[in-house]
C-alpha cells in the first residue's frame, strides 16, 4: 500500500529537494513505451544522469522493450507508489510519459515528495488537474518542465526575442491549424467498446490511475485512448503545446473570455471530432489589444489562405499570426516564423534582431535547472495556463456550445454542464489523496 501523500512529503522533502553541483541525478522513469521511453532514454543518456528505477503497467510487453535493455540495472516496477515507497529515498527526479489522464497523480506525488519532474505534454486531462498541478509546483519548490520540446528551440529564442524588439506587437489575430490524420478518423462510434480479453502483460486496473475503470479494448491501449474524452485531449491537446506554445506565452494571452465551437464533424460524447474549428476569444491585456485564437484539426479543414503567402499553399501544421502592420507565417515545434509577404520580409529583415541559437535542448534544459544552472523554459507555470486552454476547447468540443469563462473565478458561468467538466470525474475509492495538496 502507498504512503499517504502529505505523510511522505513531509517526511523526505528535505532530503531530496536538491542535486549538488558533483552528483549525478538519480532519474526514475515512469511510462517507458512510446513516447515515454523516448523520453526515459533521452534524459537517461545524460552524463549527468543515472537512471535507478523504471515503472510501466505493461512492463512486458514489446514497447517497453528497448528501455530495459538500455537501463538494465535499473529496479523495475508497475506501480509508481511502489516505487515511491521502496526508492523514494534514493530517486531525485521524475520523467512521465504515460497517457494523458495518468500524468496528474504521478506528478503530484512526486513534487509532494521533492522529487523533480518532466511531464510530457498535455500537462493533465482536465482544467482543475492543471490548476492543483501548478500549485504543487509553487507549494514543494520543484523543477518542473512539460514537454513541449520545442518550447526550447529556435522558434522559442526567435518569438522571444522578436516580441521584446518589438517587431512582433498589436497581435489582433492567431490563427492555428493540424491537418494530418488521427487515430480516430473514420471511426463510427455510438457507445463505449464492450471489452476484449485483457493482454498478461497488462495491469488494465492500475491503467486507469483515478480514472473508473472500463472493459479493456484495443481502441484504448496501446496507444488510442487520446481518441476518447474520457482518458485524452485530442488533437488540440496534442499539438497546441507544440504550435501555440510560444504565441500563448509571450503575447501573455492567459486565458480567453469566450471559447466557440465553429465547426464540429462527427460529433458525439465519446470520441473527438472529425474537424474542428474552434475560436477563442482572449480580452486585452495593459496595452495589448484582444486576440481572437482559431484552432483548426481534421484533414478536410485548413484555413484560408491569406493572400501575403502569394499563391502558396499551407503546410499541414503551422500558424499564422496577424498584427496591425505585419503577418507571421510559422510551422510548429522549434520552426521559426517568417515575415509575409517576401517583399514585407527583405523590407524589414536588416533591422531584425538576432537571437541565440545553440543552446541546450528541452531535455538538457531540465536536467540543467535540475541541477541549477538553468531555469526550466515551460515550467508548470507557464505549460498549466497554456493546458487550461486546451482544457475549455476540449469542453467545448464535448458540449458543442460556447462557453462563457470567467478567469477571475475560473469558471463557465453560462453552461452548468460544462462548469462541472473543468474538474471531470471524481477520483475512484483510494486515489482521493492525489487530489489534496
Amino acid at each position: 500500500m502507498a504512503a499517504s501523500l502529505p505523510t511522505a512529503a513531509g517526511r523526505l522533502l528535505a532530503q531530496t529537494s536538491g542535486v549538488s553541483a558533483n552528483e549525478k541525478i538519480n532519474l526514475a522513469c515512469v511510462g517507458i513505451g512510446n513516447m515515454g521511453g523516448r523520453i526515459a532514454r533521452r534524459i537517461g543518456a545524460s552524463d549527468l544522469v543515472n537512471v535507478v528505477a523504471v515503472c510501466d503497467v505493461d512492463m512486458g510487453s514489446e514497447m517497453t522493450a528497448e528501455t530495459l535493455e538500455r537501463f538494465p540495472d535499473a529496479r523495475r516496477f508497475t506501480d509508481f507508489r511502489r516505487m515511491f515507497d521502496k526508492m523514494a529515498n534514493r530517486i531525485d527526479a521524475v520523467t512521465i510519459g504515460t497517457p494523458d489522464h495518468s500524468h496528474f497523480p504521478i506528478a503530484m506525488m512526486a513534487m509532494a515528495l521533492g522529487k523533480h519532474i518532466y511531464v510530457e505534454k498535455p500537462l493533465a486531462n482536465t482544467f482543475y488537474e492543471c490548476q492543483l498541478l501548478m500549485a504543487a509546483e509553487k507549494k514543494y519548490n520543484v523543477v518542473a518542465q512539460m514537454g513541449n520540446q520545442g518550447h526550447s528551440g529556435a522558434n522559442y529564442h526567435q518569438f522571444k526575442a522578436w516580441v521584446e524588439a518589438g517587431v512582433i506587437k498589436d497581435v489582433t489575430k492567431v490563427v492555428a491549424f493540424m491537418n494530418s490524420s488521427r487515430r480516430w478518423h473514420g471511426w463510427t462510434i455510438d457507445g463505449y467498446p464492450q471489452g476484449e480479453p485483457i493482454p498478461e502483460t497488462l495491469d488494465w486496473d492500475l491503467w486507469h490511475a483515478a480514472l473508473g475503470v472500463k472493459p479493456f479494448s484495443r481502441r484504448y491501449h496501446p496507444g488510442n485512448w487520446r481518441s476518447w474524452f474520457h482518458y485524452g485531449n485530442g488533437a488540440i491537446g496534442d499539438w497546441a503545446a507544440h504550435i501555440l506554445d510560444t504565441a500563448h506565452r509571450f503575447l501573455e494571452l492567459g486565458m480567453p473570455t469566450k471559447i466557440e465551437p465553429v465547426r464540429l464533424d462527427g460529433h458525439n460524447n465519446y470520441i473527438f471530432p472529425q474537424a474542428s474549428t474552434l475560436r477563442f476569444d482572449f480580452p486585452a491585456r495593459g496595452d495589448k489589444p484582444p486576440v481572437e485564437v482559431f484552432w483548426y484539426d481534421g484533414t478536410d479543414n485548413q484555413p484560408d489562405t491569406p493572400p501575403e503567402l502569394e499563391g502558396r499553399t499551407l503546410r499541414q501544421s503551422g500558424k499564422l499570426i496577424f498584427s496591425k502592420d505585419m503577418t507571421f507565417y510559422g510551422g510548429t515545434h522549434h520552426e521559426t516564423l517568417r515575415i509575409i509577404p517576401e517583399s514585407k520580409r527583405v523590407q524589414i529583415q536588416p533591422d531584425l534582431p538576432r537571437f541565440e541559437l545553440g543552446q541546450s535542448d528541452h531535455y538538457d534544459n531540465f536536467i540543467l535547472a535540475v541541477k541549477g544552472q538553468e531555469q526550466p523554459r515551460s515550467p508548470l507555470a507557464v505549460a498549466g495556463p497554456l493546458t487550461q486552454m486546451c482544457c475549455l476547447g476540449k469542453i467545448a468540443q464535448y458540449t458543442g456550445k460556447t462557453l462563457i469563462f470567467d478567469p477571475k473565478s475560473n469558471q463557465i458561468t453560462n453552461d452548468y454542464g460544462g462548469n462541472a467538466l473543468l474538474w471531470g470525474p471524481p477520483p475512484r475509492k483510494g486515489w482521493e489523496q492525489f487530489y489534496r495538496l
